[in-house]
């Protein structure tokens, strides 16, 4: 009998587990069998290993292998574990040195010609190794990059079954890659100067970035809606390392890395389509969910354009990450959590015909019906509302090229997003959106006379508890971006004229 043990990752959402391959060669009749709670495409991996091997020049041992993969208790999916199959295959029957495994993991799935192909979730993968002591990976050629942001790691490449078996025999491995491919440079984005018109919209846009504020925006077609929108990631700092890691973490479980530079260090950007379904969205799928579009856009913006035609279940599932900015998904292979902070943009049209006010035929009954698609608990979690008007012809030719373009708006974005991080120093908040309400209310308490009107909104129901407080973190964005300190009765009072935007006005039109 011989036996050996190699090592790699089982994933769960972003968390992972360091899962032990032990590869066991008796005497019996030869056969080949995977156990430890495989899915269909780990236990798929029998035939590729199989062959992969015998294609790569090495022997196939004529023994009865059983390849265990613990803990047994954990499930296993994913052709992620290929690469450690053979390798513990190949050590078991002497084709390499068992000692050379000591201390690895090894992610990859195999071609039936030995090729060595990427897998989704490297990034996540090797942090939990590294975390659990195994400093050095071998992941295929193509995931090289990304498997070398994680600091500490001692990451090789392989293209090939061939090159692996070199590697752990101490020869040269010669299609690993000599250079470590750095960030991809930040790409062109959409710029706030293309924008006539609209200063409440831009307004809006730069309070949502300088907050981490969610934003609704209501107008007819051509408006300036989708384009306000769209020029929002760039208005967002840059992520910090702490936040791309975990951005390209999620992006890498997705499957979605470009192969050269995948450290994501811009702001994402999610527009999903009206017929997106709710795993579309939040995550899902069959056995352990994959992330949605709401995770995808961690630390960016999650546009929905045409809101009200988005199923109302949809919309409504965004309640939990809206609020605890994370996503939860239970299925019976287990539990994944996704991070999902995430800046909410909402744009819809003020009735079905989209017509504007000259041309509209619905009437006041199919508007409020319209609008009421979008439930009374989502846009309670919307804290700017903003009225999008029709841009005329003399606004747009005055105004062509001539605005503040992104740039101008970042750098106040940025000077505002400061003062906040220094007013939070020593918690886990950074944004203004972060803070709970009662911990703002108790910790930096704005003077009640600069309150009075926003009380009375919520002592006439104009606004509920939840939406005070939404009040409240406007406020002191503004504030931020005005540079006042605490905010005064004019901050106050236009983050409430925020917060009464078209959206009641809709609804009760």
């Amino acid at each position: 009998m011989a036996l050996a043990r190699t090592w790699s990752v089982g994933l769960i959402g972003l968390e992972g587990r360091v899962v032990e391959v032990e590869a066991d060669l008796a005497l019996g009749l030869p056969g080949l069998s995977v156990i430890g709670l495989p899915d269909t495409a780990l236990a798929e991996s029998r035939d590729r290993v199989r062959a992969a091997i015998v294609n790569s020049g090495e022997q196939w041992p004529q023994r009865r292998i059983t390849l265990a993969l613990s803990p047994a208790t954990l499930p296993k999916r994913g052709s992620g574990f290929d690469l450690a199959l053979a390798a513990g295959v190949l050590a078991a029957n002497g084709a390499v040195p068992a000692d050379a495994l000591r201390g690895r993991v090894l992610l990859g799935e195999l071609g039936l010609d030995g090729r060595v192909r990427p897998v989704p979730g490297v990034l996540p993968a090797v942090l939990t190794a590294v975390r659990a002591g195994l400093e050095r990976a071998v992941v295929p050629v193509d995931n090289l990059a990304e498997a070398q942001l994680v600091p500490g790691v001692e990451a090789v490449g392989v293209g090939s079954l061939r090159s692996l078996v070199a590697l752990l025999r101490g020869e040269p491995v010669s299609d690993e890659p000599s250079a470590v491919c750095e960030a991809a440079g930040p790409a062109r984005l959409p710029d706030l100067v293309d924008v006539a018109g609209q200063p409440a919209g831009r307004t809006a846009v730069e309070v949502a970035a300088a907050g981490g504020h969610h934003l609704f925006l209501l107008g007819p077609p051509g408006s300036g809606k989708t384009m306000l929108a769209e020029r929002l990631p760039g208005v967002l700092p840059p992520l910090s390392v702490e936040d791309a890691l975990e951005v390209t973490a999620i992006h890498s479980v997705a499957g979605r890395l470009p192969a050269a530079g995948p450290l994501m260090t811009q702001a994402p950007f999610q527009d999903p389509h009206h017929t997106a379904t709710r795993a579309a969205i939040v995550g899902g799928g069959s056995g352990i969910a994959t992330p949605g579009c709401a995770s995808l856009a961690h630390r960016g913006v999650l546009f929905l354009d045409e809101a009200p035609e988005f199923a109302s279940g949809v919309l409504d599932s965004l309640r939990q990450p809206l609020e605890n900015g994370r996503v939860t998904i239970a299925r019976a292979g287990g539990t994944a959590v996704y991070p999902a902070r995430f800046a909410l943009v909402l744009a819809a049209n003020p009735c079905p015909c989209a017509r504007g006010d000259s041309g509209c035929v619905c009437t006041p009954d199919a508007r409020r019906r319209y609008l009421a698609r979008l439930s009374g608990p989502l846009l309670d979690r919307v804290d700017l509302h903003v009225t999008v008007p029709r841009i005329t012809r003399a606004e747009m030719l005055a105004e062509d090229g001539l605005g503040e373009p992104t740039a101008v708006v970042a750098a106040r974005v940025r000077a505002a997003r400061d003062t906040a991080a220094a007013r939070y120093a020593g918690t886990a908040w950074r944004t203004n959106s972060d803070v709970p309400a009662v911990d703002l209310r108790r910790r930096w308490p704005i003077p009640r006379s600069a309150t009075q009107v926003a009380e009375q909104a919520l002592d006439q129901g104009q606004v509920t508890a939840r939406g005070f407080g939404q009040v409240l973190r406007v406020a002191w964005t503004l504030a931020d971006l005005q540079g006042v300190g605490t905010p005064t009765a004019a901050q106050v009072d236009h983050a409430l004229a925020f917060r009464l935007g078209p959206a009641s006005a809709g609804l009760a039109a």
